[in-house]
């Protein structure tokens, strides 16, 4: 293999990570931008259409219709459609198994560790139930009952999740989400050929999507989680590739699935197990965070000291967690998996086993969980690591980062212990937002790519010029993965703030950028969103509140920010998604849903700039507010 691959590698806000990638002795996703730099121009406008044995047909000023007719607003709307909608099956997937999760713990009267949580929702759902694990079952019935109807019967618990002013928004928009799994069907259905030529109508449908993405998805999957998996808890965390102890037998972790872990990371640590590894030399083992369910771990770390070693970064780190040679196996659930692992995983021997169909990688084993036979899938998944962990680590080097990351990130943030920080109320935060020592709240939130301005380039550049603006960060995603790992998530990071956030950061102890974890976490920023605004007594449009999702990077973000839309707020990217090539589209995203839902679309790769814009969108909310 090539011994020589520094000199392609993309630029990381992680220079650390940037250096150690380049002296690596292969290839990673890092090194193969370059080659990839050359876009198809008719794909980055998504004027391409391909859904006919007519076609390719591609839409140019000479060629203005495909030979079907379709125009390129029909084109452009039927992609975007197209790819909300497969983002938004991705997140029904992952709440659809989560909800089965917290179904079969409650049947087997397993450990209800979120009890506070239960109750909220039990309460929400109208459930009056006195047996935990009866209320446990009916909680997650109400979820997965709401999933299975059909797109023509609209679900029942949007509107007792949902903000009331924005439920009003919807229902007067005629975007109430039917069944979430149907919903999915039925935009796939709507955009194949010779169906829907309607674009606005088309992107109507991306914002009901959006709605069932982010409450079902989103905000559901935490708070189901929450149930069997343990509360988040604030308190300061190792992060960065330091995380990895050699002594133990390390399994990296990979995707959005944290409950599919629940049986597996209990039994890692029960003696007879510990005593395997032992047995072969190892202390015993270690999950390794990367990716979002790495986040989701690392959120409820204080439930998890034993077996949690911490998290190493985000997708786009996760062929140098492996080339550490540290790393004994990968186990994934979903995406966010690179392919890219695969070699890499051959070269040092390293097990890859997939617990869900979806996620099967091609150099892979399948040991497909299921809620019958997860006992004896997780004894078959056990020793296949501690053979893994014998065969290969006499025979491979280790590269360790003993020095990358922090040990002491803040972590473990959600809606409920940052309320509970505050002293149980949201007063506190809206007393510094009124007296402008907040001067408005940015979500940073989404993936991590290597094409805006590299790896987490522009996040974090963006994220250091909101908060030098006295704007508070709030993030979730493979974008605090990176943040993180660049250090802007220790207290000591309040030096970057501007001089009345850098006070509130310096009084309270905290970072000016706080972790909510995963991408599924932007469901609890949605929580907090609602909670300040029904504490002020505003719509979420009012609200000095913006979001970007700087460095997008799949279809599932695309569904997120059509939740965001939704919601009624400001929604930076620093890539347009694949619409340019049609005008309405593009007004539609960019103007006409201001007066829609209030959201608005805003492109723009420059830190600065973008900062510019966000500031200035931030100081017209409090201007209109009075405050």
């Amino acid at each position: 293999m090539n011994q020589c691959y520094g000199c392609t590698t993309c630029e990381s806000a992680d220079k650390p990570l940037e250096g150690f990638i380049q002296n690596l002795p292969f290839e990673t996703s890092h090194h193969r931008v370059e080659g990839q730099s050359t876009k198809c121009g008719f794909g980055l406008q998504g004027v391409c259409c391909r859904l006919c044995s007519n076609g390719p047909c591609r839409i140019t000023p000479e060629a203005p219709r495909g030979i079907c007719g379709a125009t390129a607003d029909t084109i452009v709307a039927r992609n975007f459609l197209r790819a909300v909608a497969s983002g938004s099956g991705c997140y029904i997937h992952v709440v659809e198994n989560t909800a089965r999760n917290v179904k079969d713990v409650a049947k087997r009267k397993g450990e209800i560790k979120g009890v506070n949580t239960l109750n909220r929702l039990a309460e929400t759902f109208g459930i009056d139930e006195p047996d935990i694990h009866l209320r446990a079952e009916k909680v997650a019935d109400a979820v997965l009952a709401d999933l299975y109807l059909p797109e023509y019967e609209k679900m029942k618990l949007v509107e007792k999740m949902a903000y009331a002013p924005r439920y009003e928004n919807w229902e007067k928009l005629g975007i109430l989400p039917g069944g979430a799994k149907s919903e999915v069907c039925h935009g796939v259905v709507k955009c194949s050929t010779n169906l829907n030529s309607d674009p606005v109508d088309m992107l109507k449908d991306c914002l009901k999507l959006g709605i069932s993405t982010g409450i079902y998805g989103l905000t559901l999957t935490n708070l189901l989680n929450d149930i069997v998996l343990g509360e988040p808890a604030i308190r300061m965390a190792p992060v960065g590739l330091r995380v990895i102890d050699p002594d133990y037998i390390n399994i990296m972790i990979t995707g959005h699935q944290h409950s599919m872990f629940t049986y597996l990371q209990k039994r890692l640590t029960d003696e007879d197990v510990v005593k395997k590894a032992q047995a072969v030399g190892a202390k015993g083992f270690k999950l390794v965070g990367c990716t979002c369910v790495g986040q989701d771990l690392q959120l409820r770390g204080a439930h998890y000291e034993e077996i949690f070693d911490g998290h190493a970064g985000n997708n786009y780190t996760s062929e140098a967690v492996l080339a550490t040679g540290a790393i004994d196996a990968v186990i994934s659930e979903f995406n966010c998996t690179l392919p890219g692992i695969e070699p890499i995983c051959d070269r040092l021997h390293i097990k890859q086993l997939c617990i869900d169909s979806v996620a099967k990688k091609a150099n892979a084993e399948l040991e497909e969980f299921d809620f019958e036979n997860r006992e004896q899938v997780t004894e078959e998944i056990i020793d296949k690591i501690v053979k893994s962990y014998t065969e290969r680590r006499p025979n491979v080097e280790m590269r360790l980062m003993e020095d990358h990351g922090y040990d002491n990130t803040l972590t473990g943030v959600s809606e409920g212990s940052l309320k509970e920080f505050l002293g149980g109320n949201w007063k506190p935060l809206v007393d510094l937002i009124v007296s402008g020592d907040i001067k408005g709240v940015a979500g940073v939130v989404g993936c991590s790519n290597l094409t805006a301005g590299g790896h987490d380039v522009l996040t974090v550049e963006l994220t250091k010029e909101l908060i030098a603006r006295d704007i508070i960060v709030l993030t979730a995603g493979c974008s605090s993965g990176g943040i993180e790992n660049c250090g802007l998530m220790t207290p000591e990071a309040a030096k970057y703030a501007g001089p009345k956030l850098r006070a509130v950061c310096e009084k309270l102890g905290i970072p000016p950028v706080l972790n909510f974890g995963p991408c599924l976490a932007i469901g609890r920023l949605e929580i907090v969103a609602t909670e300040l605004a029904e504490t002020i007594g505003v719509d979420l449009p009012q609200l000095p509140l913006v979001l970007s999702a700087a460095q997008w990077l799949e279809e599932q973000a695309l569904a997120d920010g059509c939740f965001g839309l939704a919601l009624g707020l400001p929604l930076h990217l620093g890539l347009p998604p694949f619409v340019t090539g049609s005008g309405t589209a593009v007004k539609v995203l960019t103007e006409d849903m201001k007066e829609l839902t209030g959201g608005q679309v805003i492109i723009n790769p420059d830190a600065k700039e973008s900062a510019d814009i966000l500031e200035q969108i931030i100081l017209e909310k409090r201007a209109a507010l009075q405050i």
